[in-house]
């Protein structure tokens, strides 16, 4: 056990890593406390599945149509730098949004228009922060260090919620918006005292260079092991981890709950994707083969949470749900890394958060409309089919490659 928690946590021995994972868990914690006051701010205001749809699509729509755009930033400037320019800027809406909820004058057209905003810095800040890592790490502790960056995401999405649960309990939104501001001091922080004489920094395209993005594109057609990743995670990503939408209104709709039903809902599927975290960092494997099984853990588990009766019954059901989830998409992203060319890092990255989070404004509007007009039970079992035809993709994959292989060596 003991050997496989400091496997678990191998990557944190790099010290800008190290540094740099303590000021994700405080920033991502107050983003996960912003969004689970945004959605619960716009279901009050208007009481609508539908518009809750509308606002996490608005907060992605942006990575949908300017990914690309900042994953070539990414490839063209120090991803360090640019990091903390995103993150300098992303305190704004935060606090437009303390000051618009603090003195009665918010209205949702107010809330959409500022999660958009969110949303496009986001779009540049995300391929960053996701090519970033091999800089940091290389390509031994790569597998390793993607899993401990899921550890930090899901850490956060515990936190994060049952934070904002209280304070929108006791005191309301308001205090959610200020703390997350906040928060970006400290990543901010934890970059700029990075050594970067310890960034293995990749070689940056020429600045002149037309089509980059198109040229990203192709390596992805050319590269079997990035295109088909990629296409997984795009079926999944647009109709099974919508749980942004799925959750509130399975607190609301389904168990009659409110903000506090909704926050543990969201925590105990964090605590499952923790959990799910480590045990991929310590098993430090990958390929179609995993991607496969963790699709079919996502799969099976989807449509068991679909069928739960109670509140009390669907919080572990939740917890492993979340810990399938996280072992899915983190076996997706270090397969990407590990076969992506490294000046194509930022772009193909990009790609990835194209379709891992740039799918929200198709499934998320989807999802709620479902949750709404039938029950948000179905928006599960829409998430459980999403799962197992991405499990039987990946393993047709996987089978169809071992053929190869074996022939290969049969033919000497």
């Amino acid at each position: 056990m003991t050997a496989a928690l400091r496997r678990s946590f191998d990557s944190l021995s790099v010290p800008n890593f190290r540094r740099y994972f303590k000021g994700q868990v405080v920033s991502l914690s107050g983003n996960w406390m912003q969004t689970v006051a945004e959605v619960w701010l716009i279901l009050s205001l208007t009481g609508s599945g539908f518009a809750v749809g509308i606002a996490t699509a608005l907060q992605f729509l942006p990575i949908l149509v300017l990914g690309a755009w900042g994953g070539s930033l990414a490839d063209r400037f120090a991803k360090r730098e640019l990091l903390i320019v995103t993150q300098g800027l992303m305190m704004i809406p935060p606090l437009i949004m303390l000051t618009v909820t603090a003195t009665g004058v918010v209205t949702p057209a107010i809330v959409f228009g500022l999660v958009f905003v969110r949303g496009t810095l986001l779009a540049i800040d995300n391929p960053a922060r996701q090519a970033f890592v091999m800089e940091m790490v290389g390509p031994d502790r790569i597998v390793n260090a993607v899993s401990l960056n899921s550890v930090i995401v899901h850490s956060a999405r515990v936190a994060g919620p049952a934070i904002a649960g209280v304070l929108i309990a006791t005191v309301g939104v308001a205090p959610c918006f200020g703390l997350n501001a906040l928060t970006f001091v400290v990543m901010i922080w934890a970059l700029r005292g990075m050594d970067p004489a310890r960034l293995s920094e990749p070689p940056r395209p020429d600045s002149k260079e037309p089509g980059r993005v198109r040229a990203a594109i192709r390596h992805v057609k050319e590269t079997p092991e990035l295109a088909m990743p990629l296409l997984l995670m795009a079926l999944v990503g647009t109709l099974g981890l919508n749980f942004q939408v799925i959750l509130p209104l399975l607190a609301r709709l389904t168990f009659e709950g409110g903000a506090s039903s909704y926050a543990v809902l969201v925590s105990s599927m964090g605590v499952g994707s923790v959990i799910g975290a480590l045990i991929t960092g310590a098993r430090g494997q990958t390929g179609m083969g995993v991607i496969g099984a963790s699709a079919a853990a996502f799969g099976a588990l989807a449509m068991a949470a679909a069928l739960m009766p109670s509140l009390a019954s669907e919080i572990p059901i939740l917890a492993l749900l979340g810990g399938s989830a996280v072992m899915f998409a983190a076996a997706i992203n270090s397969t990407i890394q590990l076969a992506v060319a490294p000046e194509m890092r930022g772009r193909v990255m990009a790609l990835y958060s194209v379709v891992f989070l740039g799918s929200t404004p198709i499934g998320g509007p989807l999802v709620g409309f479902i949750s709404e007009s039938a029950d948000p039970r179905l928006a599960l079992a829409l998430a459980s089919v999403s799962g197992l035809i991405a499990a039987g993709g990946a393993w047709w994959i996987s089978g169809r490659a071992g053929e190869a292989s074996r022939a290969a060596v049969a033919n000497g």
